[in-house]
């Protein structure tokens, strides 16, 4: 078992004996997710801790996108609960690329793979992706990297 599901089931555990309703209820949802995706696909497999840093991550946009549907319909109280279950996810999650860390790997990523013009976009998110998995959003590296080829 990876090290961070252990984890995850361990904190469960604790949170249920500290009656922490949401922390209990973001955990029980981040495990099913992780068990899921365990299951999906022909056969049943073990994941990795960057397997389940990946749910974890899709996890927490979810929560990220329904925060801002509730409050642009004006269900504070809902949208209120979403932030709090994302940032229960976000503690196991790694820490986010600052802006300055992500240009500066985007740059790195257009320089190694001679890229120039919108066209090179392909090739350079190849390399960048799995320099940045997990610590940030795919939308906000595709921004970047398509600022910087444009330039």
């Amino acid at each position: 078992m990876s090290a961070l599901k252990e984890k995850l089931e361990t904190d469960l555990s604790t949170a249920m004996k500290a009656r922490d309703e949401v922390r209990t209820r973001t955990l029980r949802m981040a495990l099913t997710a992780v068990k899921n995706e365990e299951v999906a696909g022909k056969r049943s497999r073990e994941l990795s801790d960057d397997d389940v840093v990946t749910v974890l991550t899709r996890e927490a946009k979810k929560r990220r996108e329904a925060a801002t549907a509730f409050a642009d319909a004006g269900r504070t109280e809902q949208a209120q609960a979403e932030r709090d279950e994302n940032a229960v996810l976000e503690e196991y999650l790694p820490a986010q690329l600052g802006d300055a860390e992500l240009t500066a790997l985007v740059a790195d990523a257009i320089a190694e793979a001679g890229a120039s013009g919108p066209r090179a976009m392909g090739q350079v998110m190849k390399i960048v992706n799995p320099k940045v998995a997990g610590r940030a959003e795919g939308g906000r590296v595709a921004a970047e990297v398509k600022r910087q080829l444009a330039t």
